[in-house]
Formats: C-alpha cells, structure tokens, sequence
C-alpha cells in the first residue's frame, strides 16, 4: 500500500483493526548531538550560566538524561534509545577527549545502537575504533565495505538484533555516501549506495524471521525519503546529517512527526541535544506499521539538570576552562552562523571567516578566499566574544591552505559549492575578494555567473591565489579540483586562532553581509 506524504496529522492510522495490532514499540531517539554537554542557546551557541539559571537555555547532557528517564517512565518496558550519528565534533569536549567522553556518557544513557555519522570519521578509524572498544551497544553502518581497513573490520556491524517485549527488532545503521569527501575515512573504506545497503540488510533479517526493521540512517532527510521509496519491508527511519526539525508543534519544523512514505515511518529530532525525538508504533501480526505517533520533546530550561552528570561535566571541564574562558574580541550584533542560512546564501559568520582568512595571508600575493559553510558550527551573540565560542564556530583544527588554481578552476569549484543547495550541503561557498550570482533553479555545473575578482570579471586562463582551510584544499566536501593546485600549503595557522585574532583587530566588530554572493 502506497501512501505518500502525509503532511496533516499527528497520529496516523494505517490499516483498518489497528486496536488488533499485537505490539507497541517506543523509540526514543537522538541525532547531531556534536559534543554540547553544556547547554546551548537560542542560537545553538555557548550558553552563560547566568542565562542558564533564568532557564533561557536548551539541551545539555543533563537536562537529556533527565529527559530520556521520563520518557523511559512513560514508555514502558518496549523502547529503544537509539541514535542516528555524529556524537563527535562540535566543542573542545571533543578537541580534548575525542571520543572518550562521548562513549562515558553514552553509556551511562542507556543506548541500544547507532549509526556512523561521518563526524566519527573526523580522526580517522583509529579514534573511531578506540569509541566502538569503549562503548557498551552495537555501532551500525550498513553501506560501507571495511573489510579492508583494519581497525574497524571486526568492530562495526551492518545491522543487529535486539528483542524487547518478546519481538525481535532489526536495526540497521547508513552514514553517507559521500563521507570519504566530508571527513578522514582513510582509503580503505569504501562507501556505497544507500538503497541497495538497506536492501540487502532488510532481505537478510527477514530470512532470519525479523519483521519490524528500524534503519539508523545519518544520511539527510532526503535520502531517508529515497530509501523508503526505494526499498520495502522498512518500518521506521530514524534520521540524521541534515539536522531536519520533524514536528507537529514546533514552529519551524520542515514537515510532521513523522513524515509516512508508503509503511514508512521518518523521524529525526534537529541536533545539539535540543531535542528528544519520542516516537510511538503499533505493528499488527506481519509486522506492518498499523499506527505511527509521537512529538519531539524539547529540551528547554523547565527540564531539570541532573546534578551528577553536572558534576561530572564540571570535573571533565577543569582542563578546557583556562582556554575557552579567555575574551577574545566584542561583537556589536550577534553573528548569524546558522546552517540553514549560510549553506544556502552569504551569511554573516561566512564573511567574518573568509575575511579573516584572506587578512591573514593577503600579502601572500593571495586574492581570494573560500570557506565551505559545513566548518561553520554555530552563531555568537552579541557582546564578549570567548574563544570557546570561537572554536565552537570552527571546532575541526582546520588550518589555512594557500594555492594557486586557474579561473576555468574556480569556476569549477563555485559550481561544486553551490552544486547541493537544495540539499542544505556544507560544500556551500562563503568567500572573500570576490563575488558571484546563483541561480539556484538552473541545473548543478550551471549555477554559477557574473564572477568578479577585484572588481574584474573571472578569467578562464589567469591564475589566481586562494586561502581556504586543509580540509578543503585536500578535496573535501567534493572540492577535488584543488588537490592538484599549484604551490599547496597546508599547514598555516588554526582557523579558530585565525578567526580570534582578526576578530580582535577590528577593536567592536560589526557584523554585515554586502552582497557578494547574490541568488537569482
């Protein structure tokens, strides 16, 4: 039976004889958590205490473990807590103790499984080996071959079995296709496409006699939506990578909880730990969906802290504090960050880092700078600027990459950056000592117009010098046109430190946007 989208209801109703339905299932689930043990603000930022206490503030590990004990009370002996990836990356919780604290923490939250985000692969299968040995539930990736690589062979799963209730349930894990261009997978990982993953997984376990499969997808909402069309015997994606607010009551949300595609029922529940997804379903004898349901629960400051993993958070601090405490520069406005907008148009934080970037090398003989939105984490509010707010902006150690490319070379990469706009992709370009017009109907490769360099038009043959980040340079986010640059170096200062500094330079910095990036 094919449904559609269904873009109205809360609860949704499947097949007649619903109330016959032999089992109900709760899963509670979490997706994009990025490190913020702390708590955040309404800009996804470093949130004070002093706005913490007022109960301005959202998420944080300890209003999440108090959330996921409530909901464990309401749900009842059959739930999942189940995740849908990148746990890493995001604070210097991460930059300090990788992914140590995130395996403590995990743990003490009771998860069942989840999938490999391609933030887990930011230091390389060695740290991602190190959390799967340190972590007490199955880690999950169906479409990727690690055959080939090691560390990780013998340590991650395509999918699992877990019983509740009775019942068997197949949770099967998906990161995404392309997370050999977003992170540092190594060369021995090969990725591979998502349907034919979860196919293959969902053919198996059914063979094996399990008929309720949830798929741990770190993939974007769009992939979810093609994996249920593409596939069957599915019942419940649990999303992640897009960061996608699926709600009935939120202002905001991109669609309902959850979104049905045919038997398929989508969830994901935004990021930062905002959020806990809490998803109710009934399935009848065959182990078809009869009935899907639920609401994220918001994270806000009604949610009370639980004063041991506060502790706990203090304690691991100590280290950080003398770091991330230090003042580093005075914003006269808050500094817009959001991914939403600066992976779709020029932004305020795209500006302040591509122009610290090309202040930084411009005596270099460097002309312009490209800095992909996907390295930009986060917003800063107005007034003192700390460098832990700067590094939660820029937390992956990037550092400055100066090269040499040819226009018709720039123009390629311009074509790259805006090539996923739809797509909300962090390959989206902010940039500096240039400027450029997007037509975002046309079709990917034919996007790009009107490029101006020291107000003169791009020239195809002329060579040009660029500042971007290592991650960039070296292909990432799909920009595989710089790995063969000219005169390549790597190895500039951090981006963060970058960032701070050029913040500082400018006494009360004022953020703008000026139009150098136009849209059509």
């Amino acid at each position: 039976m094919k449904l559609g989208l269904f873009g109205t209801t809360a609860a949704v109703a499947l097949a007649a004889g619903a109330a016959q339905a032999e089992y109900s299932l709760t899963i509670l689930h979490t997706n994009d958590f990025h490190d913020r043990y702390e708590p955040i603000s309404a800009y996804d930022s470093t949130c004070a205490p002093e706005d913490n206490e007022a109960g301005e503030c959202f998420g944080g590990i300890a209003r999440l473990i108090t959330a996921v004990q409530e909901a464990r009370g309401r749900a009842g002996d059959n739930m999942l807590l189940v995740d849908g990836g990148d746990q890493f990356q995001g604070t210097l919780f991460y930059t300090y103790y990788k992914g140590e604290m995130t395996a403590e923490f995990m743990n003490r939250l009771g998860y069942d499984a989840m999938t490999v985000g391609n933030h887990e692969f930011d230091d390389g299968p060695e740290v991602l080996r190190a959390f799967i040995d340190n972590v007490e539930f199955p880690v999950l990736m169906s479409n990727a071959d690690v055959s080939g690589e090691a560390k990780l062979a013998d340590a991650i799963q395509k999918s699992t079995v877990i019983e509740r209730g009775g019942e068997k349930i197949g949770l099967i894990g998906l990161t995404p296709q392309d997370t050999d261009e977003l992170a540092s997978p190594g060369p021995n990982v090969i990725f591979t496409d998502p349907v034919d993953a979860v196919q293959a997984e969902v053919d198996r376990l059914t063979e094996e006699g399990v008929n309720k499969i949830v798929v741990l997808s770190h993939s974007g909402f769009e992939t979810d939506k093609r994996v249920a069309e593409g596939t069957t015997g599915v019942d419940v994606i649990v999303g992640g990578h897009s960061n996608t607010l699926l709600s009935n009551e939120q202002e905001g949300a991109v669609d309902v909880y959850p979104v049905m595609v045919g038997d398929t029922a989508i969830v994901q529940a935004y990021a930062y730990g905002k959020f806990l997804g809490e998803l109710n379903v009934t399935f009848d004898d065959a182990g078809v969906i009869t009935e899907a349901s639920g609401e994220p629960v918001l994270i806000d400051g009604k949610v009370v802290e639980d004063q041991e993993a506060l502790d706990r958070v203090s304690e691991l601090a100590k280290p950080l504090d003398e770091i991330r405490n230090r003042v580093v520069a005075n914003t006269t406005a808050p500094i817009e960050g959001n991914r939403d907008v600066c992976r779709a148009q020029e932004c305020e934080m795209g500006n302040l880092v591509a122009d610290a970037m090309l202040d930084r090398v411009k005596d270099q003989g460097i002309q312009i700078a490209i800095a992909n939105s996907g390295g930009l984490r986060a917003s800063i509010d107005e007034g003192e600027v700390t460098m832990g707010e700067v590094l939660t902006v820029l937390p992956f150690q990037n550092t400055l990459s100066t090269f040499q490319v040819s226009g018709a070379v720039l123009k390629e990469a311009l074509e790259n950056g805006v090539g996923q706009i739809e797509e909300g992709a962090g390959r989206f370009p902010q940039v500096a000592g240039m400027t450029f017009a997007v037509d975002p109907a046309a079709e990917p490769g034919s996007r790009v117009s009107d490029v101006m360099i020291d107000g003169e038009a791009l020239d195809p043959e002329a060579t040009y010098g660029v500042v971007s980040n290592n991650y960039v340079r070296n292909g990432g986010d799909g920009y595989a046109m710089f790995v063969d640059a000219e005169n390549a170096y790597d190895f500039g200062p951090d981006l963060a430190d970058v960032t701070a500094e050029y913040m500082a330079a400018q006494g009360d910095y004022k953020p703008y946007t000026d139009g150098r990036i136009t849209m059509k």
